[in-house]
Parts: structure tokens; sequence; C-alpha cells
């Protein structure tokens, strides 16, 4: 059965950060995610995951400057110390929370960007931070992001990635496979589920096209979800959606897996 993480930087949001967390444990899950963590300090969310005995199944490093657009700044050339900065502070809130996978996010392609140069850059701080995290337990992952949401993000395909994990060549370097953003971007979700499986650390669902709940739309995530138990999936499933209600008026296709509605 998969094991369910509720994001709590897209659904609860109906109650301030902290009371997400208990939110979510009333639901049932023994799992969550967040974007951003560092909107509150990480003794504050640890007391949190500790007092609902949640686990921390993945976050982000940090976006850079975020009033800006940015989205990440691994793979801009130049801003190397800034990505280095990022990484210790999310490894910081990763020992913190006992979180074992963190997502590097690459950035957006400026006008006129170089994107070779751009690869590069992604190339050589992604050994680096596998050098730094070889022997800490914790997996990276980079996700493939679509250009409809997020129009000029520099990881936008799967072969794209894989190509740089590829290439970085770190055990722990794998694949954040959201099947919402893949169903825009490329599509043929079970074949490439399949394909792309043994290089698959973690699962994000929402509905498509609206990103509402899994149950809704033209992709059948609840079937996705009966194909990654055939594979033997082991890890979390990210529940990355913006509920067309309420959390709570949303979660009825989620009783099967555990959860309380």
């Amino acid at each position: 059965m998969p094991k369910l993480a509720a994001n709590l930087s897209w659904i609860y949001q109906e109650v301030p950060f902290l009371q997400r967390f208990g939110a979510a444990a009333a639901h049932g899950f023994k799992a969550v995610e967040i974007l951003f963590p560092y909107e509150a300090p990480a003794a504050e969310i640890a007391a949190e995951l500790k007092k609902h005995k949640l686990t921390q199944a993945l976050f982000n490093l940090p976006p850079g400057d975020a009033s800006k657009g940015e989205r990440g700044v691994a793979a801009l050339p130049g801003r190397e110390s800034d990505f280095a900065a990022a990484l210790e502070t999310a490894l910081d809130y990763a020992k913190a929370l006992e979180c074992r996978t963190l997502h590097v996010m690459s950035g957006m392609i400026a006008p006129g960007a170089d994107t070779s140069a751009m690869h590069r850059t992604f190339v050589s701080n992604l050994r680096k931070a596998c050098d730094r995290t070889a022997n800490s337990g914790i997996t990276l992952v980079l996700e493939p992001i679509n250009h409809r949401d997020i129009p000029g993000y520099f990881t936008n395909t799967t072969d794209q990635v894989k190509k740089i994990i590829d290439e970085v060549g770190a055990p722990h370097l794998r694949l954040q496979l959201d099947l919402y953003h893949l169903q825009v971007t490329e599509g043929d979700l079970t074949k490439r589920t399949e394909r792309l499986f043994p290089l698959t650390a973690h699962v994000q669902i929402a509905g498509n096209p609206d990103r509402n709940e899994p149950d809704l739309g033209e992709a059948n995530h609840l079937y996705l979800l009966d194909v990654l138990d055939r594979l033997g999936y082991q890890g979390y499933v990210g529940l990355e959606y913006k509920p067309k209600t309420t959390t709570a008026a949303g979660l009825g296709w989620a009783a099967k897996y555990g959860i309380k509605v």
C-alpha cells in the first residue's frame, strides 16, 4: 500500500503552518512534506513532528531570492557560493527534522542564458553536494517541472534529469517523479513510471489539469498508485495538490490508503 505524505505547503491551508502537522496526524497521515520549512525555526517543526509522531519525508533546498522569482540556484553560473550556503542550511534542517530526502531545485533560465553552461554548473554543484552528503544517509533528488506552471524552469523533462543523474554518477542522487508534471510535459505515465522506477526515490501526485485532488481530472493517479505497488515502490507519495474546496472534503479518495475521512 502506498505511504502517503501530506504536503503541508499545499494542503491544510485552512490553518496556520505549525498547526498543519496536527491536522494531518488527525486524518491518519504518518508523514509530511514541506516545500520550504525555513519560515519556522527547525526546533519548532521538530517538536510538531515528534508530538504527532510524523516523519518528515521531503523538503526543498532554499530557493534563492523568491521575491525575484528564483526557483533554486544550483544551475546558475556564478551562484556557486549561494548554492553551497543553501545546501548547508538544508542539511541543518534535515538533521533537526530527521529528514532523509532533499530536493535540489535547479533554477530558472534567464533570457539569453547559456543553457550548456547551466548544465555544467548544475553537474558541478551536484557532484560537490553528493560528496558533501556521501556518508549522511541523505538522498538528493531532482524533479522535472513543467513549463506551463513554471515557464523557464531548467530541468523540464525526465530525459534531461536522467542524463544529469547519470553524469554525476552518485548512488544517492535520484529522481523525484511528480506524475502531475510528467503528465503535462510528457504523458505515457505508466510506461514512463515503469521505465524510470529504478531511478525513482520519491513520488508526488495531483489531478490533471487543474492540480486538484488526484482522483479528479484526465489522469488516473489512483491506477498509478497500483502500478507503483506492483513495481514494489517503498518510498513516500507526496500529495502536492490544491484542494478543490477544503482539505478534509477532498480526502475521500484516500480512505482506502488508511486516511481517516
